[in-house]
């Protein structure tokens, strides 16, 4: 099948195979400790706001959200293409998760540490980090921190500097870095070996296949939504240059349609119109 065929040459570079493959606790638990440092006894990872449509979130939004039994929380996502205000979503993220734990109803000190962690496939700050960890701390004293228990992660595929970062984490970078040739070759470190099998057991799954297959249907129709919105907002850009009024009949019209090719008549119209009445006038002809 054609979705089995787009499946098999995924890496875990890929956001849909990285979330398949940590939506696994036992996948995910070693990653989320060799990354941070830190030792979890137990982690439970949400099936509910993984691989799925989140029309909240603006469209399809692929990440992994994770809790441990302290109630700490972990919000991991991979970022291919280096995309502006990566760090304003990182607050977002933060923000949601915040807000989420409160209209359940708990008061400010019961919210737990957050790790937000974008595990990038490009250097995100140009040093050369395989790490980039930020949390608060006051300008005039950099020993004092704000115990805010927020805690934002970068790991990036392009690091070279292996100062103060281990060589396991390094060697999962690099995996997650590699094409489709070098990921499915020999590695000496027994966590990638285990992502390997992991990837090679969701790659021959039926059910993730159908997952993929709806995913690609889903950004295929966000896609076209964008293009849509994009058009409706180029038409109305232009009518507003215009001299005189176009009815409000005409303007409910152009924000219902969703044919494009419709679209693009208006856009024409608009762009050619020297007047509203002169807009109305192209349309009918």
């Amino acid at each position: 099948m054609q979705g089995q065929s787009k499946l098999e040459k995924l890496t875990m570079k890929d956001n849909f195979m990285f979330g398949a493959v940590m939506i696994n606790p036992e996948n995910c638990k070693p990653f989320l400790e060799m990354a941070l440092g830190i030792h979890i006894k137990h982690l439970s990872v949400s099936t509910e706001k993984s691989l799925v449509y989140h029309p909240e979130y603006r469209g399809v939004r692929l990440d992994v959200e994770a809790s441990d039994d302290e109630k700490n929380r972990y919000n991991v996502e991979m970022q291919v293409i280096k995309k502006p205000f990566l760090e304003h979503r990182a607050r977002y993220y933060h923000s949601q998760i915040d807000m989420d734990l409160l209209r359940t109803g708990k008061g400010y000190g019961s919210l737990p540490d957050v790790y937000v962690i974008f595990v990038c496939d490009f250097d995100p700050f140009g040093l050369g980090k395989y790490q980039y960890t930020f949390r608060n701390i006051c300008l005039e004293n950099n020993c004092l921190t704000l115990r805010d228990g927020l805690t934002t992660m970068f790991l990036s595929t392009h690091g070279t500097d292996k100062e103060k970062v281990s060589d396991e984490l390094i060697h999962f970078l690099q995996y997650v870095g590699a094409d489709l040739q070098t990921s499915n070759g020999e590695f000496q470190d027994g966590y990638v070996r285990q992502l390997q099998a992991a990837v090679r057991q969701v790659k021959s799954s039926r059910e993730m296949e159908a997952r993929y297959m709806l995913l690609e249907e889903l950004l295929s129709d966000e896609r076209e939504v964008g293009r849509t919105e994009g058009l409706v907002e180029a038409v109305f850009g232009l009518l507003q240059e215009l001299p005189g009024q176009i009815p409000e009949t005409l303007k409910e019209q152009i924000l219902k349609e969703k044919n494009n090719e419709m679209l693009k008549r208006y856009l024409k119209a608009a762009s050619l119109a020297d007047s509203a009445e002169a807009f109305t006038t192209l349309l009918s002809q």
